[in-house]
């Protein structure tokens, strides 16, 4: 049985619905009824995710929800089972289950915080807005050494040599070698030179179980903030420091040419929080936010799964968000508190 074409049966759910529309991404499908989403997991294992049997895909549906919930409690509702009956699927049956979905309230595409700024309606009064929610979600995230260990310099550097070891490879078709070297030797001398500010970190308690996703895309400004679709899949992608998780939505402003709006991002959340130093690690971290999403980009463009326009698109993509890194890396830390 094809139990995503039988999922595009509106008969299939709980609510009535005109419609259902599926989107797709590398790692699940997305159920679009008039009200809500429902998001199954592919069976796939990527080495850093794993939703290879019906167990982890229920496993980690269960932990989108709980994590997802800190900020979205309202929009993330309930993980439901897949069960066939004598009619057909159903979501939310009895039975044994074949899948399981996770069923959220639909997010209006229009209120997302990109489509927002495109239109030009984005307000330095939202970003305070949004500052608000993130210091008190990071107040109340969880911490502890288990959590801190994710904030130890070596640990640090590993997540950073590990992506100059994909990026190298990289060279000459997305980014140049001055670009290359520039980026690493630049990450290479802040962690020597900031041990004690990172150690520091740690002692603060600025280590925590962050979002780890947070950029323009994962915010909807519709009657409220909804920050959304956290990462769940992998603990040591969400454990770090708040400050590399602000300085992904920074880049992102940034990336968009919204350069005012991540600049005062960063200095109403370092005064909301009382993190001066802030200033000094923002660049950091901005530039390995940047060298992941180009990192991303440049593997699409290189799958010959993936259709090639949005191969291109993704070509692009790459070489943008590493021109960015660099441009992080020679300015480095510029501001002070």
């Amino acid at each position: 049985m094809d139990l995503v074409a039988a999922l595009l049966d509106p008969g299939a759910y709980p609510e009535t619905t005109g419609s259902v529309t599926l989107i797709q991404t590398h790692i699940s499908w997305v159920f679009l009824t008039d009200r809500y989403a429902y998001k199954m997991k592919k069976p796939v294992n990527l080495g850093f995710l794993n939703f290879s049997t019906l167990r982890l895909r229920h496993h980690y549906l269960k932990q989108e929800l709980v994590l997802n919930r800190r900020l979205c409690p309202e929009i993330y509702l309930a993980v439901l089972p897949v069960t066939q009956t004598k009619t057909g699927v159903r979501v939310g049956g009895r039975g044994r289950p074949l899948e399981y979905l996770l069923q959220m309230v639909r997010l209006p595409q229009e209120r997302m915080m990109d489509e927002v700024a495109h239109r030009g309606e984005l307000t330095l009064e939202v970003m305070e807005r949004l500052v608000a929610v993130l210091t008190s979600f990071y107040r109340n995230a969880a911490t502890g050494p288990y959590i801190s260990h994710y904030g130890e310099p070596g640990v640090i550097a590993y997540n950073h040599e590990e992506n100059f070891a994909v990026m190298k490879k990289l060279v000459g078709e997305f980014l140049s070698v001055a670009e290359f070297d520039t980026i690493r030797d630049f990450t290479r001398d802040f962690l020597l030179t900031q041990r004690k500010l990172l150690r520091k970190r740690l002692k603060e308690g600025r280590i925590r179980d962050c979002h780890g996703d947070l950029h323009m895309r994962n915010i909807c400004l519709a009657n409220g903030i909804y920050i959304f679709d956290c990462i769940e899949f992998n603990p040591r992608f969400r454990y770090g420091d708040v400050a590399a998780d602000v300085a992904f939505l920074a880049m992102d402003l940034d990336f968009h040419g919204l350069s005012d709006f991540s600049r005062h991002l960063v200095e109403q959340f370092a005064r909301a929080s009382g993190d001066p130093d802030l200033f000094i690690l923002i660049d950091f971290y901005k530039c390995y936010r940047a060298c992941v999403r180009g990192k991303i980009n440049a593997l699409s463009a290189k799958a010959p799964e993936v259709p090639w326009m949005e191969r291109e698109r993704s070509r692009k993509l790459a070489r943008a968000y590493f021109s960015l890194a660099y441009d992080y890396a020679r300015q480095g830390a510029r501001w002070s508190a």
